[in-house]
């Protein structure tokens, strides 16, 4: 019953077509010599309006090409948007005069022309056509601009423009004076069947006019397009090639497009057909409404491919930011242009795909209301649009914070950033990311309506289970962040952390990494801290514990440790690094053969190490031009002594010889020479 159906149908299409077809030479018959003999008298009353309009224009568009030109000069080399300014100062300017011209016409004739204050139909006829006709060729002017190169929104050259306007203007002044005025003439004073017959040869003219154009300009137009397709080829970077280069192949055009390219005639003579059949069989009314029509697709493909252009040039040249602005942010004009040509892709192909739906609908194949009155299709459309919204509100986010992040790290810009404003900023902007991804994709599922509900229960789920199986990494990272906060640790600070002391060469949320004093590098996880010492925060402490004789003077000894920092702090290398003055703490503790002196040097964070290497340096120096003995470990050996001051005999051997020494009954006072003498004696 279906075929039966769709058979039956197509059988009356022909045949009301074959019908409508050998009835199209009714069209004409109502055609005779009266209609040319009104259309003879119309002119001749006419004559003169046309003269002075004409003469009008002319005069205004030649006052005002100079003009035009000099616009088309500065719009060379300039950037998009002033561009964008001239042309429309260009566009309006020349509406201007176009109007300018139909009201001159319009009061010449009421003022100068006939009686005082009327006017004819006639001539208000062609006066209304006359300025349909020239803000068309406005339109016109503006998309191929014959006379300005730098205004050219289309890539044509300047003849191929030139041509491409006559042509067009031809066959709209043809259509506008011959349908808004021929026509109405006709209607008014012979009958509207010979009107029909008048618009019918007119759109007949334009027909074969149009068949003839394709005809002669069919190679010109495929090469164009080929040239169009063809992707252009780099520039050599030297004008000198080497002999034994090999020639590099032409570019060429994808083959399913560089067909199309070629038999592009074919397709614009089916146009011409379906045109030349509609004329032939159908009412003036549909015929208007598929002229109409036509010139709808075509401003819808002239301005899609003016956008599709603009586009292009955009993603190819890229977007530049200001100065400024690059200056504060410097990975902003890099992260644009690595997203926004993806973005501009997607807008290319919504473009084409509305341009080919609104082609669709002007020739009657689909109807956009009856969609829109479709529930699902009110579904989809809406949730389309929820999609886009959410993913561009979330690009725009993360836009923000990653620019934010960038410029608070830029020190260029404000006060310079700690590592550990590095490390937070860092882990703040990757935080960000993450949420952002997955928060758009339960919106975007959510939009699609998928139920998020048991997604959400599931990842709870698959979370605690990779907590339980992973609590060392989350111990890390818990501990971590804290450490972050309470900024315990920074790169390049000195640190003590699990039992390891060294320079932190990298810091991570996870684990902190250490270089020791021999250069040994270690990994240390947050997990195994449990104190973190720092030896570089804010200041730091040198304390001096000097050890000396017991019978030296403490108070010389001071003396000579407060003479060593003045000495010390007074130099140009260490004394910058210094931050305070000398502490003295005094008699700190007794050793088993020295008395322990404490002092302590504040410095800057960091420089307490050599300072205090340095300035243990010039205490051993001042000490030993003073005579300050700094002990070393001994033992002394007392044999007892007798009320009257003498001791026993003791036997000395030097040099394998045994003598007898008595002590004197005066004790003898011991120089420096004989603390320390030159070579040991053996007691016994």
């Amino acid at each position: 019953m279906i075929t039966q159906q769709v058979a039956e149908t197509v059988a009356d299409g022909v045949a009301q077509t074959w019908c409508s077809l050998t009835r199209s030479q009714s069209v004409f018959t109502s055609l005779g010599t009266d209609e040319i003999r009104i259309l003879a008298d119309a002119l001749r009353d006419l004559l003169l309006v046309i003269l002075i309009t004409t003469a009008v224009y002319l005069t205004l568009r030649r006052a005002m090409m100079p003009v035009y030109r000099r616009m088309g000069e500065r719009a060379k080399g300039m950037a998009m948007v002033p561009t964008a300014l001239l042309f429309s100062g260009s566009v309006a300017l020349d509406a201007l005069t176009a109007m300018a011209a139909w009201g001159i016409g319009y009061a010449i004739l009421v003022l100068a022309v006939g009686e005082f204050g009327t006017i004819g139909i006639r001539q208000s006829l062609y006066l209304n056509a006359f300025l349909v006709v020239q803000m068309t060729k406005v339109v016109l002017r503006a998309l191929l601009s014959p006379s300005t190169a730098g205004l050219r929104p289309v890539p044509l050259s300047d003849d191929g423009a030139r041509d491409v306007y006559r042509s067009a203007a031809l066959v709209v002044s043809v259509l506008g004076f011959g349908q808004l005025l021929v026509v109405p003439i006709v209607n008014a004073n012979a009958s509207y069947f010979a009107g029909r017959g008048v618009s019918a040869l007119i759109l007949l003219f334009v027909l074969v006019y149009l068949v003839v154009l394709v005809m002669r300009r069919r190679k010109t137009v495929s090469n164009w397009l080929i040239s169009r397709l063809v992707a252009k080829s780099a520039a050599p970077e030297s004008d000198i090639e080497p002999l034994d280069a090999e020639p590099e192949a032409e570019p060429r055009a994808p083959r399913a497009l560089a067909a199309i390219a070629q038999n592009w005639h074919w397709f614009a003579f089916a146009y011409l057909a379906v045109m030349l059949f509609i004329v032939l069989t159908r009412p003036s009314s549909v015929v208007f409404a598929a002229v109409l029509a036509s010139l709808k697709i075509v401003l819808a493909l002239v301005v899609a491919s003016l956008v599709s252009a603009v586009i292009a040039r955009t993603i190819a040249q890229g977007i530049r930011l200001p100065e400024h602005v690059n200056s504060r942010l410097p990975l902003l004009e890099r992260r644009v242009n690595q997203l926004v040509p993806f973005i501009l892709i997607g807008i290319r192909f919504l473009i084409m795909a509305a341009v080919t739906v609104f082609a669709l609908d002007m020739i009657g194949v689909i109807e956009i209301a009856s969609w829109f009155q479709n529930p699902l299709a009110l579904q989809v459309t809406g949730t389309s649009a929820s999609l886009i919204l959410i993913l561009g509100l979330s690009f725009a986010i993360w836009l923000a914070v990653a620019s934010w992040v960038e410029y608070r790290l830029n020190p260029d810009y404000g006060a310079v950033p700690t590592a550990r404003e590095q490390t937070l900023l860092t882990l703040l902007r990757n935080a960000v990311a993450i949420a952002l991804f997955i928060f758009s994709l339960m919106f975007c599922l959510s939009e699609i309506g998928i139920n998020i509900g048991p997604l959400l229960a599931s990842a709870g789920v698959l979370g605690l289970a990779i907590g339980f199986g992973a609590q060392k990494m989350v111990q890390d990272i818990i501990t971590g962040v804290f450490i972050q906060f309470e900024n315990a640790i920074n790169v390049g600070d000195v640190v003590t952390a699990g039992g390891i002391t060294g320079g932190v060469e990298k810091l991570t949320v996870r684990s902190v990494s250490l270089r020791d004093v021999n250069g040994v590098f270690h990994i240390v996880p947050f997990s195994s801290v449990d104190m973190v010492s720092n030896f570089t925060r804010d200041f730091a402490y040198f304390v001096a514990d000097m050890g000396v004789a017991y019978r030296e003077d403490t108070a010389e000894a001071k003396q000579a440790m407060i003479d060593a920092f003045d000495e010390l702090r007074a130099s140009d290398e260490h004394g910058p690094s210094i931050i305070g003055d000398y502490e003295w703490f005094g008699l700190n503790s007794f050793g088993a053969s020295e008395i322990i002196l404490r002092g302590r040097i504040k410095t800057l964070p960091g420089k307490q190490w050599g300072i205090g290497r340095a300035y243990n340096e010039i205490v051993k120096r001042v000490f030993d031009e003073r005579g300050i003995e700094i002990p070393f470990p001994h033992q002394t050996i007392y044999f007892g002594e007798r009320k009257d001051g003498t001791t026993q005999t003791i036997h000395v051997a030097t040099d394998g010889l045994s003598e007898g020494i008595q002590s004197e009954t005066e004790p003898k006072r011991l120089t420096k020479e004989d603390r320390n003498p030159p070579h040991r004696r053996r007691a016994h």
